[in-house]
């Protein structure tokens, strides 16, 4: 509570009235099994992950188990479940309040929707984005969570998954489904279809959909079968449905790799609405709906941890099956991707905080603060680990000369500061030293002000970057903003403010007046990083023109060096030529299976005088330099661009928090969960730094996996000869030499200068992939790749300079043979 007294303000948190039950209420969830599972499923998420991002599986094959997973195993767990179900300890409240929080969750995104978005497709819009915000990923990722919490003491509260899932599959996804296809309806020149029809169309689609249809079996099968399953078909379901589990997180990873790609300049603003909507929204609405719905708990404890339940199963993620819709209806896929990998992994450690926080059983205002500091101080030192790390990447891959990196290093430095300022905080205002205290909070508060200041001014420098090229206004200026408001801010409220005597929260140590500073500054970068995410939203960056990472290596030379623009003209006269390449110092070639090379001695052309015929080993080889300028220059605005938008999420937070303290005197529980988000967003920004930044593609990544594969395939390569290669690999290549060698010779590859008066003839990996999928060789990316990667081992096509595997990039390489 917040009493002001006398000019001093002090922070009590707590309710009006006790209840006598509550000090059980650590007893109503088994808080220490949430994050082994937590683990469980983030870790097999991951697997997922890894095997897609490294072409274990492709996109392609990822599909099998996906339709086994939608068509086969989850049907078979929902009629397990629905005939096993027992319908007599349901709490029917409890029911009601979920699908009232989503049918106004759906209404109000479907209104928004239509309202804001463009006549040509808000009906396509309306419909994707409400199925988005109120469709969850009950089964795969909410019920092992749901399990892990009650099954020890609320084992009911399981089946509740099962009947909470039909609410969006059975009522509101039809009604997203007639949106999309009235807008299709629209957009055919023909109206062969009533719109009538067409509903009728969609409801026959929903029962027809297994997930439905086995719905409607089971409950039939509850009442004939009397909840029991037949033992001749017992083992069966039960093979099917146990194998849901790991098969669905592990697709769930699959289909997650490349997503943030599909980022796009229109998807900024939407996605800070959708994931608002289904991460805060969603769980306030479920949880206060129940609180005015359930009647028929005698017990305050049972209703407190029904009400709990409701937040938590708000606060589970989008489900993958949203962004098959997408596909299918040709809408937002690039929105609905994007949006379910974000709101996956922001869910974790809200829900982990949410459970944590609502078992506590009473409010003891000083083991609250005791603990908050406690959580602070953790988060800080790992926190730190991960900032230095990020820093050390940006500083030795050489981004932080080049902008915007030179603005988001200032933004990881000021976080770094913040983190050791806590640490050090931690021990000060253990003891009584009061000269400690201020510099420390000095150092504290300047920093995390900082923090909070950076991501409106990287906003705006992508937004002047992208409309005029370079950046109009001096770096000096923003580094001068970004640390001199904070510092400014700092030394007012030293001379203005008066220290708290009885708080040991560095958030209040100054009181009222320092949550009116950080009310003030963070509105501020709210308005600056909200308004330039929203001029980018709104087309201020050239027409279709997409935030994607890199470009290709013409316009990143000509931007970064003007004077190798001349490095794609034809070839002078062979008279002007010599065989000697003149910068580039040539390396013999690979050797070539006989196979290959039986195929291929009648169509290969004699090598022209003056051409640059093995690889480039010199570091002056003209298109080495140009690999090397593409992975300073690339500016990787997709990154900075999530990186603004996740950091304007929090700073609404803390906005928001700030208020409620200002203007309610009880800020109870739900107050106490947003102030630990808080510390969480504030202290913890160094492990967002690290996943935009940290792992840097051609500094960490790429070295990595290639002295992993050199390690690995050392000794198969004392033992085997070179020219002894799987049959696979030799079909392969025997196949794209006698076949589309000379097609695809034709069709991407150029003559390109890597001397002063030497030419070769190579092509991008990134053309290549394209070029398979073209022709049909590879059915997606994925498959290109491998493709490409048998060709490269078989000896058909190396890399300029041998230093690299074959990529979707645009990466260098020419044909051997």
């Amino acid at each position: 509570m917040m009493e002001v007294t006398g000019g001093t303000t002090n922070f009590n948190f707590s309710y009006e009235e006790e209840d006598p039950d509550s000090s059980a209420v650590s007893g109503t969830m088994s808080v220490d099994r949430l994050f082994p599972a937590l683990l469980e499923c983030f870790g097999i998420i991951l697997c997922g992950y890894i095997a897609g991002r490294a072409n274990i599986i492709t996109s392609t094959q990822a599909k099998g188990l996906g339709n086994f997973v939608s068509k086969f195993a989850l049907p078979a767990l929902l009629f397990k479940n629905m005939v096993l179900l027992d319908f007599g300890n349901v709490i029917w409240p409890f029911l009601w309040s979920i699908l009232i929080a989503k049918v106004c969750v759906f209404l109000l995104v479907c209104v928004l929707t239509l309202v804001v978005a463009s006549p040509d497709n808000r009906l396509s819009k309306a419909g994707i984005y409400s199925i988005f915000a109120t469709q969850s990923n009950d089964f795969a990722l909410g019920y092992p969570i749901v399990e892990a919490l009650y099954q020890s003491t609320y084992p009911d509260y399981l089946q509740y998954i099962y009947l909470v899932a039909p609410v969006s599959l059975m009522i509101l996804n039809p009604i997203g489904f007639v949106f999309c296809e009235i807008q299709k309806w629209k957009n055919q020149e023909n109206h062969q279809q009533s719109k009538l029809l067409i509903m009728g169309l969609v409801v026959l689609k929903v029962l027809k959909n297994p997930i439905v249809f086995m719905v409607i079996i089971g409950l039939i099968a509850h009442f004939v079968l009397q909840q029991k399953i037949p033992a001749f078909m017992s083992q069966f379901v039960d093979g099917l449905a146990n194998s849901f589990g790991g098969a669905a997180l592990f697709y769930l990873g699959l289909s997650m790799v490349g997503q943030l790609r599909k980022l796009t300049r229109s998807t900024v603003v939407t996605l800070i609405l959708l994931l608002t909507a289904k991460l805060l929204l969603m769980p306030l609405i479920c949880k206060n709906m129940v609180d005015l719905l359930d009647h028929s708990n005698t017990s305050a404890l049972n209703h407190s941890s029904l009400s709990n339940y409701a937040f938590l199963y708000g606060v589970f993620p989008t489900a993958p099956s949203v962004a098959i819709y997408a596909v299918y209806y040709n809408a937002e896929l690039e929105v609905v991707t994007s949006g379910m990998v974000i709101s996956t992994f922001l869910s974790a450690p809200i829900m982990y905080v949410s459970a944590w926080l609502l078992s506590i059983p009473w409010m003891d205002p000083q083991l609250l603060m005791n603990s908050l500091q406690s959580v602070t101080f953790d988060i800080s030192i790992v926190s730190l680990v991960a900032l230095v790390w990020t820093i050390a990447v940006m500083f030795l891959s050489k981004k932080f000369k080049r902008l915007p990196h030179m603005l988001t290093v200032n933004l990881f430095l000021a976080q770094f500061i913040t983190c050791i300022a806590m640490i050090l905080w931690n021990f000060v205002v253990k003891e009584d030293n009061f000269v400690g205290q201020v510099l420390t909070f000095t150092l504290l508060c300047t920093s995390l002000y900082s923090t909070y200041v950076w991501p409106g001014l990287i906003a705006l420098s992508l937004v002047l970057m992208k409309s005029h090229d370079n950046l109009r206004v001096s770096p000096g200026m923003f580094g001068l903003v970004g640390w001199g408001v904070p510092a400014l801010a700092t030394a007012v409220l030293l001379i203005s403010g008066e220290k708290m005597s009885d708080t040991i929260d560095s958030s209040f140590f100054y009181g009222k007046p320092q949550i009116i500073c950080t009310s003030v500054i963070a509105a501020l970068s709210i308005l600056l990083g909200g308004g330039s995410l929203v001029c980018i939203s709104r087309g201020s960056w050239a027409p279709n023109q997409h935030i994607q990472e890199g470009s290709s290596a013409e316009a990143l030379v000509t931007e970064v060096e003007p004077e190798i623009e001349n490095l794609f003209e034809p070839a002078p006269p062979s008279g002007e030529l010599n065989r000697a390449c003149l910068i580039c110092d040539c390396a013999p070639a690979q050797p070539m299976p006989d196979m290959i090379i039986s195929t291929t001695i009648n169509n290969t052309a004699r090598t022209p005088t003056g051409q640059c015929e093995n690889s480039c080993e010199s570091t002056d080889c003209l298109l080495v330099q140009v690999e090397e300028l593409q992975q300073v220059a690339d500016r990787q605005v997709a990154r900075h661009v999530l990186l603004c938008l996740l950091l304007t999420v929090s700073l609404l937070a803390n906005f928001f928090s700030c208020l409620w303290l200002l203007f309610n005197r009880l800020p109870g529980r739900l107050y106490l969960e947003l102030q630990f988000f808080c510390a969480v967003a504030n202290y913890g920004q160094g492990f967002l730094s690290f996943a935009l930044f940290g792992l840097d593609k051609h500094l960490i990544i790429l070295p990595f996996k290639k002295r992993f594969l050199r390690l690995w395939n050392r000794n198969k390569q004392e033992q085997q000869p070179q020219t002894d290669l799987s049959e696979d690999i030799r079909m392969t290549c025997t196949q794209f030499t006698k076949y589309h060698k000379d097609q695809c010779f034709h069709d991407i590859v150029r003559r390109r200068r890597c001397g002063k008066r030497t030419m070769v003839d190579c092509f991008l990996g990134c053309e290549l992939v394209e070029w398979l999928q073209q022709v049909g060789l590879a059915q997606d990316v994925g498959e290109a790749v491998l493709y490409g990667t048998k060709l490269q081992q078989g000896g058909v096509l190396q890399h300029i300079n041998q230093q690299h595997s074959f990529q979707d990039s645009s990466l260098y390489y020419r044909f051997l043979i």
